[in-house]
């Protein structure tokens, strides 16, 4: 084998054995490649380097690199050999001649028998090498960037004028390299840079000797409403009220007094800004001042505060309601407002008081009109998150587009509308409780989120990527068999399970006894009280009909039939002959006259089977549109509300197509 020292010459010249060009012939083709690569720069200037140093020191190969210290490779950015470019030509430098050009930082020059010299780089043998020779480029640190090498197939000794020659390209080609790293590094920078100033949430306005805009980020250009196009060159005086133009001026005065100290101070008081539109906003402001190309500039960053202080303002105005809604609550929506003695009822209040102290999930059930909501809060009130919030979210009433964006929130552009980010419903609820009522009417694909919530307590806003975690209390209420409903697929098994994990059943007043004219005489004096009226006691007629009457609508349908009742009340005496039967039928008339004539008698099954054919047939001749001038709430004047309220509750739907 052959020991690298003997064959290896570092820092030396060389030449062919062959005849080679004169030196005068030299120096000519040396000016004529200067002359021919000083106008190119990049990746053209390192490909007619390397072919012109392989013609100038008539080797078959010259190829120039950049160093990956990573991977410890080359890669070269032109490589020629043998009159044509190779493309795509990377290596890993161990075991090849370029390895001590780059381990030891200096010209390494193996005259001859390279491929005995090392037998591991089979890329050698396949260019038919015999010789090479290469020079590292170092950046401003010491530090191997790239390099610089020939290859021949005949041995190359020592000669001066090459090794010039040599030496020459490579100090130009080192010199590119640098600079291209260099540019690449300043772009990298200004991209950097302008990423952070356009993604910038303030305001970013440069200004220059005169006070002009030169420069201003997206943030600015919304805050001053105008495009930059237009706020370029403008003045930027005009957008200051004479009390903040005197504040930058102070503050100019003061930075020429300071010589070699940093010039930037916040603006005491921020500064009122007139946009471009006419409105004044206040903002808190910033300024600095920097000299470049022989003129100051002046760098301005402005917060509008405007939304922080109608934020702050809404937020005591909140706090205050919300403190004297809760002892609202307290006072009047607590144990004391569920009214009644019989044992349905007692039962039901039994119930609240045992869950009411821990975070179990509750379901309510019961008819429409029951009191559900009465009893959900009842169960707050009387828990451990009483000084919490109760929100409340009515699954029936919000469109199946917007009930995910309604329960966990958005953020702003997550779609059509979205111009703002807004905080759902189970963010809000954050230690407090959830009221869900209907939740029996959430589309299955909700559902399943719904489901994560309760047992993992997280979700994604709508739009978002992050995670957020919320501890609440669900209670959730139904007027349908949810059971019923999980069996007929129109509801998640899984979810009605961990729903149903204390249920409180509601009954209907129907089941309630002598609750009912308990309930009657107190509903009757509320009214009677914010109707300014007196009205007499219920008489013995009165509590029969209320007694014998079915009340299919339940305490809703009790309010309505007292307010009515009071409204037409005679010298305060309440009257329910017209609005209930005697024995809690309704009565139709079938084709009398007003002289009297036979009537038909309906029992309360019959009535409500007769209301729920008429809202059909209805329904069908509007082709089941409910509101509107042309829907089927016009058609039987009834409002759209109460419409839907009759639907829902006779369990009306719209027949699949």
């Amino acid at each position: 084998s052959l020991e690298p020292p003997d064959q290896v010459i570092t820092g030396s010249t060389m030449s062919h054995d062959s005849p080679g060009q004169s030196p005068h012939e030299q120096q000519q083709l040396l000016q004529k490649i200067i002359e021919g690569t000083a106008t190119e720069t990049g990746l053209a200037f390192f490909d007619l380097l390397v072919k012109n140093l392989a013609s100038c020191l008539n080797t078959v190969g010259a190829w120039v690199t950049e160093y990956l210290p990573d991977s410890d490779r080359l890669r070269a950015l032109s490589f020629w050999f043998k009159d044509r470019y190779v493309e795509d030509y990377e290596y890993q430098i161990k075991g090849t001649p370029c390895e001590p050009v780059v381990r030891e930082r200096k010209i390494q020059h193996f005259p001859d028998r390279i491929i005995d010299l090392y037998p591991g780089d089979n890329d050698l043998a396949k260019l038919n090498a015999v010789s090479y020779i290469g020079s590292p480029f170092l950046n401003s640190e010491g530090e191997v960037i790239g390099h610089i090498a020939v290859l021949d197939d005949k041995p190359m000794v020592r000669d001066e004028n090459s090794e010039a020659i040599f030496r020459i390209f490579a100090a130009r080609a080192s010199a590119e390299l640098r600079r291209i790293r260099a540019e690449e590094e300043i772009k990298e920078r200004e991209i950097r840079l302008n990423r952070v100033v356009s993604g910038a949430m303030d305001a970013i306005i440069e200004l220059d000797s005169h006070f002009s805009i030169s420069h201003l980020n997206p943030a600015a250009e919304a805050l001053l409403k105008a495009p930059a196009g237009e706020l370029h060159g403008r003045d930027f005086s005009t957008f200051l009220c004479d009390r903040s133009l005197a504040k930058i001026g102070a503050l100019q005065d003061s930075f020429r007094e300071r010589e070699g100290q940093r010039k930037a101070v916040w603006v005491a008081g921020g500064l009122n800004v007139t946009t471009a539109t006419g409105e004044t906003l206040r903002t808190e402001a910033s300024l600095s001042t920097y000299h470049s190309g022989g003129q100051d500039f002046h760098m301005l960053i402005l917060r509008d505060i405007n939304e922080r202080i109608e934020a702050e303002r809404r937020i005591h105005t909140l706090t205050a309601e919300t403190e004297y809604l809760r002892a609202q609550l307290r006072d009047e929506i607590g144990f004391g407002e569920i009214i009644g003695e019989s044992p349905a009822i007692l039962a039901v209040l039994k119930a609240v008081q045992q869950v009411a102290d821990t975070d179990a999930t509750v379901l309510i059930t019961g008819e429409t009109g029951t009191g559900k909501e009465l009893i959900a809060r009842a169960v707050h009130v009387a828990g451990k998150r009483a000084s919490k919030a109760l929100i409340k979210v009515n699954c029936a009433a919000i469109p199946a587009n917007l009930i995910e964006s309604e329960f966990f929130g958005h953020e702003k552009g997550a779609f059509t509308g979205a111009t703002a980010r807004r905080v759902g419903r189970f963010a809000l609820a954050d230690g407090g409780s959830i009221f869900l009522d209907e939740v029996g009417e959430l589309p299955l694909d909700l559902q399943s989120k719904l489901l994560r919530v309760l047992q993992e307590g997280e979700f994604e806003p709508v739009g978002s990527s992050v995670t957020q975690r919320v501890n609440v209390r669900v209670i959730a209420a139904t007027n349908r068999n949810l059971k019923n409903e999980a069996e007929a697929g129109r509801f998640r098994e899984d979810l009605f399970f961990r729903l149903n994990v204390f249920p409180i059943a509601v009954p209907p007043l129907r089941e309630r006894g002598d609750d009912l004219l308990l309930l009657a005489d107190f509903f009757l004096g509320r009214i009677a009280q914010r109707m300014g009226r007196k009205v007499e006691p219920l008489d013995a007629d009165a509590k029969a009909r209320i007694l014998n009457y079915r009340w299919p609508e339940n305490i809703r349908e009790l309010q309505n039939v007292l307010e009515r009742a009071v409204i037409t009340a005679q010298a305060g005496r309440i009257s329910l002959a017209g609005a209930l039967p005697d024995d809690g039928t309704a009565l139709k008339p079938t084709g009398t006259d007003s002289g009297g004539g036979m009537v038909q008698i309906l029992t309360a099954e019959e009535l409500l089977k007769l209301e729920r054919e008429n809202i059909c047939r209805a329904l069908e001749a509007r082709n089941w549109k409910v509101s509107g001038s042309d829907g089927a709430a016009a058609l039987l004047n009834m409002k759209p509300s109460t419409l839907s309220s009759r639907m829902k509750a006779l369990q009306i739907e719209r027949p699949r197509a």
